[in-house]
């Protein structure tokens, strides 16, 4: 069984809307996980990567997505016989209730957006992440913009037979990809320049750059230079949903760049942060077992959002 599968026969039986989390703690109870045809440690993560990714394909998914908080799924061809509760749409008593981001944007700091960056990229992209303290740093020489404000690491250790790493290894070509993120509470005409600068001056170094923020104006104008710029420099740009971590998404891909630049991530290692994720990397590699508690801590979608609430 898939896990799109799986996902298909719990929804059918329960008939129902239901979150992600909802879908797995059914199939667990009646057994259906141990049908996946997969022998991964994190199968419960995989589910909700393939449904989240599933949904947007509106012309082929089976499934439909309500627009509560949290979201919760059904089948499009059971729309007529699922039950969306009134009262649930405006934000069910058993989920936190979000307000916008346009409602609080100046209300919270950018490093609070740094869990959604680690879920985001943990459950979608298999990317362990670390946030670099910028006070760590030894020298303060280079200017203003140096840092970013995470780095993360895709390893092939989950998916690769251990003949295939041993051979990487022995040719030095292990086939592992760095990324990097510049965080902004919010993104429009006023900093759109100096952000996407500051994310080129710190990023660009890496196999993948993202510039990431939780409020992206939608002005057609604006996206129409965001596209431009983004597509002129490599730079991928992320829209976090702090309502629905689930929902985070990369709307403008990064260009994949073969070559790291090593004078720049030399410059880096000056950061104890940065230093200390290069052993980890290479600690990981050689043991073949990554240590998850060594990067940044990935909190579940229901807490983060609740987390987020308390301190805004």
């Amino acid at each position: 069984m898939t896990f799109l599968e799986l996902a298909e026969k719990v929804l059918h039986e329960h008939v129902q809307p239901l979150t992600a989390n909802e879908i797995w703690q059914k199939a667990v109870e009646k057994g259906y996980d141990k049908q996946l045809n997969s022998q991964g440690k994190t199968t419960w993560q995989t589910l909700y990567a393939q449904i989240y990714v599933s949904v947007k394909d509106t012309h082929k998914s089976p499934f439909s997505v309500t627009e509560t908080r949290p979201k919760r799924f059904y089948l499009k061809k059971q729309k007529g016989k699922v039950i969306i509760d009134p009262v649930d749409e405006q934000g069910a008593t058993d989920s936190p209730i979000i307000e916008t981001p346009a409602a609080f944007h100046i209300a919270y700091l950018e490093k609070e957006l740094h869990p959604f960056i680690t879920y985001y990229a943990y459950l979608f992209q298999r990317c362990y992440t670390k946030t670099i303290n910028h006070s760590k740093s030894t020298k303060k020489t280079f200017g203003e913009w140096v840092h970013p404000d995470m780095v993360g690491c895709i390893y092939p250790i989950d998916d690769w037979k251990n003949e295939v790493l041993e051979f990487s290894s022995a040719i030095g070509n292990v086939s592992v990809r760095i990324l990097s993120f510049e965080l902004k509470r919010e993104l429009n005409f006023s900093n759109i320049r100096e952000s996407f600068f500051q994310t080129v001056s710190n990023s660009s170094w890496a196999n993948e750059a993202y510039l990431a923020a939780a409020d992206i104006s939608r002005d057609d104008e604006f996206m129409s230079e965001l596209t431009r710029l983004s597509s002129s420099f490599g730079i991928g740009v992320i829209r976090i949903d702090t309502g629905d971590p689930n929902s985070t998404e990369i709307i403008l891909p990064a260009r994949l760049r073969d070559n790291l630049d090593w004078e720049t991530i030399n410059k880096l290692s000056m950061n104890r942060d940065f230093s200390e994720f290069l052993k980890r990397i290479k600690t990981d590699l050689t043991s073949r077992e990554i240590r998850r508690e060594k990067y940044d801590t990935i909190y579940e979608a229901e807490e983060l959002m609740v987390k987020f609430n308390q301190k805004k």
